[in-house]
């Protein structure tokens, strides 16, 4: 999830810009009124709705092979523009120049974005060329009767640049291979077929989000894309404008900027058919209910105030089961810094940052693994927390934990508690460095069904779960732990690895388990990526490698995962994280294979 409570309906902020728009045609139906504002700031939104709308039969215009070619020059002017996507990212967040953690906004910013546009590139000209985008997916049986899609590496330089990183797309109970390959295409299957004008409230958080939230819309549903962009990003919008000149110029999208009063307005038009918001559970109920008094009766009578679909991603509370085994000081420090990402990574700020580990009060080495963790938490490099209202998130936490051990620079907070006193850790999404701890009976299988029990009931939210095993536990516990993750309700579940990988998969979903509603939204309704354009997924599965090389040697006598990444560059303890994340980014931009070997020299040096 993003907190997008600066942008909610009814805070105050300056008048919104609007990019490219023209006089607004007359419409036989009437917009809503919005006090407070101003009769040409609507004016404005009125005519970026009508540019959109021209473009909607644009686009239905486009044959499939050129919309494929569309995604081609997207890819080129988002490379274009991808050096200074960083910098601003990086400089919005307050890391100075040479600070080891700016990598992050190439992989979570332009890198994210250019591998999405290659997937959906290949995905349009297999469909173009008459062929399932899912021809060549391998599959097989997942437990209660799934069917699982290997959908991730599918390229050679996927699997150079992941070594040992897999992904898999669980599909519905009882819908086959046959019928996801048949299937495969989403809107695409009938171009001709406009899906009228969407709205996207995009995220504040994580740059790539906005993207790739408006290319789901015109690709999975034919909807062109009205992009109202969070504040906190009010800085990258001339990025995203070049960035994404090939739509603008089709009529395709429209980049505004403002605050809660424009998003009310644009969520209640006429001519808006469809929502789509990457946020805050509280601003999506705002947004189906309204607020105060009115909203109850709204709920009470099944009567929401919005007239249209909504989809939306919105994060959660999510978890880290540690399953227990024989681990070595390397394997516990490596995993200590491991979940040390999870929640520091954009300094907590993620939809995905895992806040909750669940760890077996009977494991041997339960105290070698805290002090481990204290350790990382600790010494990840400093950086600023600067999401609007994180620091009353914290004090928050610290006031409902007085014993937390304040970690670092005192910004970062480890909560050990007991499952009797961790309700509101396990039910409030804090969005900033806070890491709890909660602690289980049992070891083996009995732990690691407890665990899942524990994440499915107590926590909120069902976006990602995280789960760490060593390749010989894992053996030990044969089908019963597939089992496990089949009963693990998350959208997307990682094995050995984070599920921001997942996030950044375009082949593999992004969004809630299914289920949620407009009553109970849980962690969102929809999914999001997809690149393959699949239909009736239930969830993504990550597995990485347990550890890292060249200790991924050891694991090879037990069917372990091997893999030739010392640390993967998003670890905020990796040492050339910055150097890697931009080489990968660059190498997606150019193709340059010279280039590359050097990123990977320095991997290497992680």
């Amino acid at each position: 999830m993003t907190d997008t409570s600066t942008s909610a309906p009814g805070t105050d902020a300056a008048a919104p810009k609007t990019r490219a728009p023209r006089k607004a045609a007359a419409s036989a139906t009437k917009a809503p009124e919005t006090p407070g504002l101003a009769a040409e700031i609507r004016a404005g939104l009125d005519a970026a709705i009508s540019d959109l709308a021209d473009g909607g039969r644009t686009w239905a215009r486009l044959t499939v092979g050129q919309r494929a070619r569309l995604m081609a020059r997207l890819h080129t002017t988002v490379g274009a523009v991808a050096p200074e996507w960083a910098d601003v990212a990086a400089d919005s967040k307050g890391l100075p120049a040479g600070h080891p953690l700016r990598g992050e906004e190439w992989l979570a910013g332009p890198y994210a974005v250019l591998v999405g546009l290659s997937a959906y590139r290949d995905s349009l000209q297999a469909l173009d060329a008459g062929r399932s985008p899912a021809a060549t997916v391998k599959a097989d049986a997942a437990p209660g009767g799934r069917t699982k899609l290997h959908v991730f590496p599918l390229s050679p330089v996927d699997g150079v640049l992941l070594s040992g990183f897999t992904g898999e797309l669980w599909l519905e109970p009882g819908v086959t291979a046959e019928a996801a390959r048949r299937e495969a295409g989403l809107a695409q299957l009938t171009p001709t077929e406009p899906g009228g004008v969407g709205l996207v409230l995009g995220a504040g958080n994580v740059t790539s989000i906005p993207v790739l939230d408006v290319l789901y819309e015109l690709l999975a549903h034919n909807r062109v894309a009205l992009l109202k962009v969070n504040p906190t990003q009010d800085a990258l919008v001339p990025v995203f404008t070049r960035a994404l000149a090939p739509l603008i110029e089709l009529g395709l999208l429209r980049i505004v900027t403002g605050a809660g009063d424009v998003g009310a307005y644009l969520t209640q038009h006429p001519e808006i058919a469809h929502v789509h918001i990457t946020g805050a559970a509280t601003t999506f109920d705002a947004i189906v209910w309204g607020t105060g008094a009115d909203a109850e009766t709204r709920r009470a009578a099944g009567a929401p105030q919005l007239d249209k679909p909504i989809t939306s991603e919105l994060g959660g509370v999510s978890p880290i089961i540690v399953v227990p085994g024989q681990w070595t000081d390397a394997d516990l420090a490596y995993q200590a810094e491991h979940v040390a990402t999870m929640r520091l990574q954009n300094s907590g700020h993620n939809c995905i940052a895992g806040q909750v580990v669940i760890l077996s009060a009977e494991w041997p080495q339960r105290d070698a693994f805290l002090r481990a963790l204290e350790k990382a938490y600790g010494a990840a490099p400093a950086r600023p927390v600067w999401y609007p209202r994180s620091d009353e998130k914290l004090e928050a936490a610290a006031s409902a934990y007085p014993d937390a051990i304040r970690c670092g620079d005192g910004t970062r907070l480890l909560v050990e508690v007991g499952p009797d006193r961790a309700e509101t850790l396990e039910t409030t999404e804090y969005f900033s460095p806070v890491l709890g701890v909660v602690e289980l009976p049992g070891t083996g299988q009995a732990f690691l069904d407890a665990a899942v029990a524990h994440a499915n009931d107590r926590l909120a939210g069902t976006l990602g779960a995280n789960v760490l095993i060593d390749p010989a536990t894992q053996r030990s516990l044969g089908d019963r732990f597939e089992q496990a993750m089949a009963e693990l309700r998350y959208g997307t579940i990682a094995i050995n690895a984070w599920t921001a990988f997942g996030f950044l998969t375009p082949t593999l979903t992004w969004g809630g388990f299914p289920g949620a509603s407009l009553d109970d939204v849980q962690s969102g309704i929809g999914v999001v990526h997809n690149a393959l354009l699949i239909d009736r997924v239930e969830r993504s599965v990550v597995r990485g490698p347990f550890r890292p090389f060249p200790r991924s040697l050891t694991v090879l006598p037990q069917r372990g995962r091997f893999s030739v990444l010392p640390k993967p560059p998003w670890f905020v303890t990796s040492r050339t994280g910055d150097v890697v994340s931009e080489g990968f980014a660059r190498f997606r931009m150019t193709g340059n294979w010279f280039a590359l070997v050097g990123t990977l020299l320095q991997a290497f040096r992680a």
